[in-house]
């Protein structure tokens, strides 16, 4: 007997030998140990038992076998497949990304400790108190949920679009009661962890115990005990999690609720699978025979297209809860404020004395600049020079309380130099605005109010962001400076003011979605003001004042913003007209990987034509010490996936067999955000 084992490492499967002591319990969906070369050891799960012995290979046996029971079932596997078809990647990676770390230790002292924590945790939540009664929705509420169950008798998949504050999550509470009530399984993804603080007491107040939360930032010990729960006889019946949650064993799932579709933090980008969760969600249900509602207030281009096109429901919320009025956008020309010299750092007069009343009103600011870190760079004064990574292609980031310099991308950290290497003089210039200069400047304007600031490097664990919005919301702090972390979704009711304090960071990227990602964030973080019965007031500081785009995000017109762009992008066959795939080169020797990226897009040419687009460097091309290069290739929606992996399979493997091609790296990214 033979077994076909998926390995968490880059490959489709390995056979092993299956001794007959074990054949009884080697089954579908089980964990076993293997060994891999000369002295590793995995975990891995059972794909499938048969009795065809590979030919002209040294076999080797299964060592142990961890489960009486499969701990993957039929579902799952089917998803599995399809994440590794469409998104091009083997399933070892799948898996990798599917099981808790603590269901795959490498070997068997690490089998053993996972084993003995697993034996020793506590109940992982607590159960609530009984649940509370689910509050009655507005007139306004009350006809989108109407619209909604009406569209999902001809529709899979609905789109909520509702403004902020609307009351969504209202919604989904009802949806979700309304499911449960059926006995069926409830999915509700959201798009960062830090929002799972504010929902997740909020839902279990109405749920209580049939809600388990899965995230990352749990330990591995903790979504293990998820992941069982959901295996088991007894699963919650309602989960809340962000992207890696549409990997638990579901067993009756009835509804995918996807939050703020429009983010891009579904989009896994290293490592592989890069898949997007609000499209595997939405395959997920399919394969359930069950809903996906997607809720936002600015929709993606892909997701109202279809939703224009009639192949989705659509359902509109215009009024705000409880008719609090949409905050007001007030546009500020930083442009001329600079040349009448009356910026004060990064802040215009006008911000300045909106923030001030805020103050004197006991009312909360959030401000908001998506750039952690001090500055972007410094530079010598004498010579220009600018201190870079060594291991990749970018400047770096100045950490002034730390007194270090931070590549963004590697990690790589070095101390402020003495004195220019290049000239040995000692005076340098720090470049830009990140946001713990912003932070440094509000303490000057306003030396009694009390800041926070939310990062990646404020809010690197869960307990850190949690942290963070829990003293923001008993208002132990005036002031919240972050970057893209404050717009997904946070809810605050004292804040009356939000200062967006450079608008052309994003706007001037050079992305085809540059215009829509500066709408969607915008607009999301603006709508962080007046969320209660305060007026909201939102300055927006730009040097393009006069711009199609600012006028759209000042007046809300999502409409005439999507339409333009969209002719841009038919015109030039970018989505939703055509599906993107990047593929991706990599390799330490810069020279012999421009040979090898132009021989495979000679190759993909042969097959796909003009379709495929370079390579090209990409703005960072190099990371990790490794140097880059990229091919686009643009597909027409109708094409066969099947046959277009094939191809890029087969020209990929064709690439790896060269000898000069020995330490090559090649990924594809699959609707690339």
């Amino acid at each position: 007997m033979f077994a076909d084992i998926i390995l968490p490492i880059p490959f489709d499967s390995f056979t092993y030998l299956v001794p007959p002591s074990m054949e009884a319990r080697v089954m579908r969906g089980c964990r076993v140990v293997v060994p891999l070369g000369k002295n590793k050891i995995y975990t891995g799960v059972v794909a499938r038992t048969h009795d065809n012995a590979p030919q002209g290979v040294e076999m080797k046996s299964v060592m142990e076998v961890l489960d009486e029971q499969p701990v993957v079932n039929e579902q799952q596997f089917t998803f599995w497949q399809w994440i590794a078809n469409y998104y091009l990647c083997p399933i070892g990676d799948v898996m990798k990304a599917a099981l808790p770390g603590a269901m795959k230790p490498k070997d068997e002292a690490a089998l053993k400790e996972s084993t003995r924590k697993r034996r020793g945790s506590n109940t992982l939540f607590q159960t609530s108190n009984l649940p509370s009664q689910i509050s009655n929705l507005s007139p306004a509420q009350q006809k989108a949920y109407e619209e909604i169950e009406h569209s999902f008798l001809t529709k899979n998949v609905t789109l909520l679009h509702g403004v902020t504050s609307s009351g969504k999550t209202e919604l989904y509470i009802h949806l979700i009661s309304k499911y449960l009530a059926e006995g069926k399984q409830v999915l509700y993804l959201l798009p960062e962890i830090a929002l799972t603080t504010q929902i997740t007491e909020r839902l279990r107040r109405f749920f209580g115990e049939k809600m388990g939360v899965y995230h990352s930032k749990f330990t591995d010990i903790q979504r293990l005990e998820v992941y069982k729960r959901q295996a088991s006889t007894e699963p919650y019946q309602l989960i809340l999690g962000v992207r890696s949650s549409i990997f638990l064993p579901f067993q009756n799932l009835g509804l995918v609720i996807v939050d703020e579709e429009h983010e891009q933090s579904y989009k896994q980008q290293e490592p592989a699978p890069r898949y997007h969760a609000r499209n595997a969600g939405i395959m997920l249900a399919k394969m359930f025979g069950a809903k996906t509602l997607l809720g936002t207030a600015t929709p993606s281009f892909e997701v109202y297209h279809l939703a224009h096109k009639g192949q989705y429901g659509y359902v509109q919320l215009t009024q705000r809860y409880r008719d609090m009025q949409l905050p007001t956008i007030e546009v500020v020309d930083t442009k001329e404020a600079k040349r009448k010299k009356l910026m004060k750092g990064v802040f215009s007069p006008r911000l300045i004395e909106v923030m001030q009343g805020a103050l004197e009103r006991k009312e909360q600011i959030i401000l908001f600049q998506n750039r952690r870190g001090f500055s972007s760079f410094i530079e010598c004064k004498t010579c220009g020079w600018v201190p870079s990574c060594p291991h990749c292609d970018v400047t770096l980031t100045l950490h002034k309380k730390t007194s270090t310099l931070i590549c963004h991308y590697c990690g790589y950290t070095t101390q402020i130099p003495g004195k220019c290497p290049a000239c040995e003089e000692s005076k340098f210039t720090d470049i830009g605005t990140g946001t713990e200069k912003i932070e440094e400047q509000i303490q000057q304007l306003f030396p009694d109010a009390t800041t926070l600031r939310m990062d990646l490097d404020t809010a690197q664990t869960r307990l850190q962001a949690e942290r963070i919005i829990s003293d923001f919301s008993v208002h132990k702090a005036d002031i919240l400076i972050g970057t893209q972390m404050v717009t997904k979704g946070l809810d605050f009711d004292r804040v009356s003011v939000v200062g967006i304090l450079d608008a052309d960071t994003m706007l001037n990227l050079p992305d085809f979605r540059s215009h829509e990602r500066t709408f969607q964030t915008l607009s999301q973080v603006a709508g962080r003001a007046g969320r209660n019965q305060t007026s909201g007031y939102v300055i927006l500081q730009t040097r393009s004042a006069d711009s199609d785009i600012i006028r759209q995000i000042t007046q809300g017109d999502y409409w005439q913003m999507f339409y333009t762009q969209m002719l841009e992008r038919q015109a030039f066959h970018y989505p939703p007209f055509q599906r993107l795939i990047y593929v991706y080169l990599r390799h330490k020797d810069d020279e012999l990987l421009e040979h090898l990226a132009d021989d495979m897009a000679d190759k993909l040419r042969k097959v796909f034509g003009e379709r495929v687009l370079g390579p090209d460097r990409p703005p960072v091309a190099r990371i990790h010490s490794l140097y880059i290069r990229k091919i686009m290739l643009k597909i027409e929606p109708h094409t066969s996936t099947d046959k277009v992996r094939q191809h890029l399979i087969a020209i990929q493997q064709q690439m790896l067999a060269m000898p000069i091609a020995k330490n090559l790296n090649i990924y594809y990214d699959v609707d690339p955000l």
